[in-house]
């Protein structure tokens, strides 16, 4: 059974959701090592984004996650725009003209983010950022689906891996962005850019075990 854009749409509108319900958690912890905005800037993001969906509700996945991401870059402060843009962006170049996606597709929007949030910041696995989340994601995901499991397991396999790439920000010496800055004293402080990624994923993951079960 393919995900459909409705899906994607429920999808999006439960990441706002979630991201308001974790705004001031978010902020809290961008506080410990930022500019105690990402939480308050995520959020403000996630509306407007969601205000510039309904023209776009009957387009292909490409067309609404393009839209998010525009909405994204031009919203959020700080560094969380232009790579949560790029991110969203990326996703929909490979899933344009799309209506329904296979798990496959899934999996290369996913990709497709990661290497957007990569090239973007400039950021590698262990430097302390969202991409020590979304890393183990995708990896857990492609394992997952290469092993036969549904979209549904599968998306679950990647949240849990985003979990535990989001915990295991906490020992790292940040090597990029605000945080950096701060040097040993980055140390033991958890990611928040890492935290908002496992977030939206385990919206994804959720959205379709509810679905898919």
């Amino acid at each position: 059974m393919p995900v459909t854009t409705q899906d994607l749409l429920t999808c999006l509108h439960r990441m706002a959701e979630v991201i308001e319900a974790n705004r001031e958690y978010l902020t809290a912890l961008d506080a410990a090592i930022g500019d105690a905005d990402h939480g308050i800037n995520m959020d403000r993001g996630f509306k407007a984004a969601l205000k510039r969906l309904p023209p776009v509700e009957d387009k292909d996945a490409g067309t609404i996650l393009k839209t998010v991401g525009v909405a994204l870059v031009s919203t959020v402060g700080g560094a969380g725009g232009p790579l949560y843009g790029t991110a969203f962006m990326q996703a929909g170049t490979v899933l344009g003209g799309k209506y329904e996606l296979e798990p496959q597709d899934v999996l290369a929007a996913l990709d497709a983010a990661l290497q957007g949030v990569v090239m973007r910041g400039k950021a590698n696995l262990g430097d302390k950022t969202m991409v020590d989340a979304l890393t183990p994601a995708v990896n857990a995901l492609r394992e997952a689906l290469q092993n036969g499991a549904n979209i549904a397991d599968a998306l679950e396999q990647a949240a849990l891996a985003a979990e535990q790439g989001m915990k295991d920000t906490i020992p790292m010496l940040a090597k990029k962005g605000r945080a950096s800055y701060l040097g040993e004293r980055s140390i033991g402080h958890q990611d928040p850019g890492a935290t908002s990624t496992y977030l939206l994923l385990r919206v994804m993951a959720d959205v379709a075990r509810e679905k898919y079960g």
